[in-house]
């Protein structure tokens, strides 16, 4: 389907606005007083950012590998032009809007940090006092860049790739925003309430998995999923070399949530990757005590539910209650996937059961099991006597998953308002590969020519790998 002129020049042209309006933000001296900061802090945490920075296409990986080989670069697409969109938009207004003044305890306000105006030469974060302001700026805009990413996986096999782009976009600003303002800057109404979140679980992993199964219930079942056929996954070595990547870089999303080369990163780097190994082998046994043989697909996927459940708990809980962590929430999501599996929801890659459950798991974990004697900037949870601060993290779940859940399902709606959400039966027979990006991924060569009534028809050959 030919697209109109002015919706293929509207992206060109917005983002040509924005490179003009940037010539005019004024210069300012960078880090003018850098005897404030400490060496080994910045080092690590300049590092930390990399890490995270690497997850994106860890991710990519990790979803391409699963999805049917004619979708495998426009999965992969997805994941990472995130990269590209988020990174513009932090820098103009994200970035303020997450972590600018706070209005009400709601949302940042958008001219603080307007063109990242002040974060060069701005005084360093409240809650990292050792480290440049731009420099927290950056850890967090890799969060960011993330969270939109996740979503890919539910809605695979069927988006228009526009359509996502500009689903990222609404979500980074109507959902990703406010829940991080909410849980991380000091005045935000969660944070107040007393809400722990060390490194995501409910800003990343619960806000995505809700987007997805918001994604999935508005797009509606893929043709594959409702004639029941199986769908072997394109390339199961891209999916270990995904689940190496994002484990490698998780340290730095949990170790690098302490904002500093201090005890407390080396303690969130150790629960990582203990509560990762404990549920990567809790689902492979799980699987294997049910009947099936142990795969690296089931290893893999565990593990990432692992590091999801950890995530808001990393700093905050015991290397040995890591283990219990991560063998109770792949059982969970495992247990998820299952039921799932027998009902009418096409959530491709199962980013509800893994990321939303998985997160939610460990948000209510981090109620119980959270300590004082790893962090005394924490609480004590459920565990250790006190049911109130495990009320508190329910109350935020609670709050969370609603948001994330009805604003996503809006912006989707809305997205398929104004222009089509899902490409048409014909491209996804011919696979998005092809129909969006005229690419093909290894062993098929396929070329796409403009057919009667707008649709692609398809000249395809099957070639050896």
């Amino acid at each position: 389907m030919q697209t109109p002129t002015s919706k293929r020049f509207a992206p060109f042209v917005i983002l040509a606005a924005i490179a003009v309006a940037a010539i005019f933000v004024p210069s300012l001296p960078s880090f003018a007083d850098v005897s404030k900061y400490n060496a080994a802090d910045t080092a690590w945490i300049i590092v930390a950012t990399a890490l995270v920075f690497l997850m994106t296409p860890g991710l990519a990986f990790f979803y391409g590998g699963m999805v049917h080989r004619k979708n495998v670069i426009s999965t992969m697409m997805k994941s990472l032009v995130a990269a590209g969109v988020v990174s513009v938009l932090w820098v103009v207004v994200g970035y303020s809007l997450c972590f600018g003044e706070s209005v009400h305890g709601l949302i940042g306000n958008p001219m603080t940090h307007l063109f990242f105006k002040g974060v060069a030469s701005g005084a360093p974060w409240s809650l990292g006092p050792t480290i440049p302001l731009g420099l927290f700026a950056l850890f967090q805009l890799m969060f960011a860049i993330i969270t939109p990413g996740l979503v890919v996986g539910a809605v695979a096999e069927r988006i228009r790739f526009t359509s996502y782009v500009l689903f990222i976009c609404l979500f980074s600003l109507l959902v990703y925003a406010p829940i991080a303002h909410w849980t991380w800057h000091p005045d935000g109404f969660l944070f107040k309430m007393g809400v722990l979140d060390f490194a995501g679980g409910t800003v990343v992993h619960i806000s995505a998995g809700c987007a997805a199964l918001a994604g999935a219930l508005v797009l509606k079942r893929r043709k594959a999923h409702i004639e029941h056929q199986e769908i072997p996954p394109a390339n199961v070595p891209y999916v270990l070399i995904g689940t190496g990547l994002l484990w490698f870089g998780w340290f730095g999303f949990n170790a690098g949530s302490a904002l500093g080369a201090n005890a407390l990163s080396v303690s969130a780097f150790a629960t990582t990757n203990t509560a990762a190994g404990a549920a990567g082998l809790s689902w492979m046994f799980f699987d294997v005590m049910r009947g099936k043989k142990p795969s690296a697909l089931g290893f893999c996927i565990g593990a990432v539910v692992g590091l999801v459940a950890i995530t808001p708990a990393a700093g905050f809980v015991a290397v040995p209650q890591s283990i219990f962590i991560g063998v109770v929430a792949a059982i969970i999501s495992n247990a998820a996937v299952y039921y799932k599996q027998k009902s009418t929801l096409d959530d491709t890659l199962d980013v509800f059961p893994c990321h939303g459950i998985g997160g939610m798991v460990g948000m209510l974990l981090t109620g119980i099991f959270a300590t004082k004697t790893v962090n005394s900037g924490g609480n004590d949870g459920l565990f250790y006597g006190n049911a109130a601060f495990f009320l508190t993290q329910v109350k935020a779940l609670l709050i969370v998953v609603g948001y994330s859940f009805i604003v996503s399902f809006g912006i989707f709606k809305f997205i398929n308002f104004i222009q089509p959400l899902r490409v048409s039966s014909v491209e996804e027979e011919l696979g998005l590969d092809a129909s969006q990006h005229n690419e093909a991924y290894a062993g098929t060569h396929t070329l796409v020519t403009p057919g009667e009534n707008g649709h692609a028809e398809k000249l395809e050959k099957a070639l050896l790998a």
